[in-house]
């Protein structure tokens, strides 16, 4: 197996370098309308990136134990070559949209999700926002390793596509030509991704190419300016509450639920999932009924 660079690790300089430049581009040239910075939350962005960083660490020794056995297992191998390289990076950009997709709509993958869409804020410092309970990545991508997909080279793939993602978080950067943003992940269509509004809640979910939003019907354009953050905002800058508030809720929830069949769908159903409420005329007709 081939050494292959930590792409997070030699981008770090570049990721200050913008940051730093885009933080001169607002104070020089500032929009009333954009979120801008506040130093809080992108104290709390960058806090969030360096407990990610070490939490992922730890998560990383059983998914890589088991990626390494279902690998060894598998009969079938993809070689690391200069013409393989793209087709794994193109494969993992597939399963990746499926894992973010996945992250929005079933709500205990959204607990850890959460905390990226959680800042108020737009901006470089936002990519840094990062979950401290990753764990629930690593099923997406079991078919690539069975698909003889090493798991160094599949490591490598999911940093290059994170890196991407990184320049993606800014509102300096207006619309780009036609055909770029018809293939690719760009600022508008992210800026759709992170909005409140309701018709662009759980859209655009690619992360380099944005044609999988378009061949899976998840796409939606740029139009009015975003309002970034949650439905319901967590209005706080804690650490560890912005990590964990969400499966705080989720116990809150568990606790509250009257059925088994509610449990369930507080944790497996969407983050707005509610249980079904009986008809108006029935629960009349019962209330009628006991009345009597």
């Amino acid at each position: 197996m081939p050494n292959l660079p930590d792409v997070v690790l030699w981008s770090m300089p570049a990721f200050v370098l913008l940051t730093v430049v885009e933080m001169i581009s607002v104070r020089l040239h500032p929009d009333e309308e954009a979120a801008g910075y506040e130093a809080k939350d992108t104290a709390t962005s960058v806090g969030m990136g360096l407990g990610s960083m070490v939490f992922d660490f730890v998560w990383k020794i059983p998914v890589v134990a088991l990626y390494t056995a279902i690998h060894a297992l598998t009969p079938l191998r993809v070689p690391v070559l200069w013409w393989t390289v793209p087709l794994m990076l193109l494969a993992q950009d597939f399963f990746y949209y499926w894992s973010h997709r996945g992250h929005h709509v079933v709500r205990i993958l959204w607990a850890c999700h959460v905390v990226h869409h959680s800042s108020e804020k737009f901006n470089l410092t936002t990519a840094l926002r990062q979950p401290w309970t990753s764990l629930t990545v690593w099923p997406f991508y079991v078919p690539l390793v069975a698909l003889g997909v090493h798991p160094a080279a599949l490591a490598f793939c999911s940093s290059a596509n994170l890196v991407y993602q990184f320049w993606i978080h800014t509102e300096r950067i207006d619309k780009l030509p036609r055909w770029c943003e018809f293939v690719f992940n760009t600022p508008s269509h992210h800026r759709v991704h992170h909005a409140s509004q309701g018709g662009y809640l759980d859209r655009n979910f690619g992360g380099i190419l944005i044609v999988w939003d378009r061949l899976f019907g998840s796409f939606v354009p740029e139009v009015e300016r975003p309002v970034y953050g949650l439905t319901k905002n967590i209005n706080t800058f804690n650490p560890i509450k912005v990590a964990t508030h969400e499966y705080g809720a989720i116990v809150k929830d568990i606790k509250a639920a009257s059925s088994w069949r509610e449990r369930a769908g507080r944790v497996f159903g969407g983050p707005g999932w509610q249980p079904a409420q009986p008809p108006a005329d029935a629960a009349a007709a019962v209330g009628g009924s006991s009345a009597a």
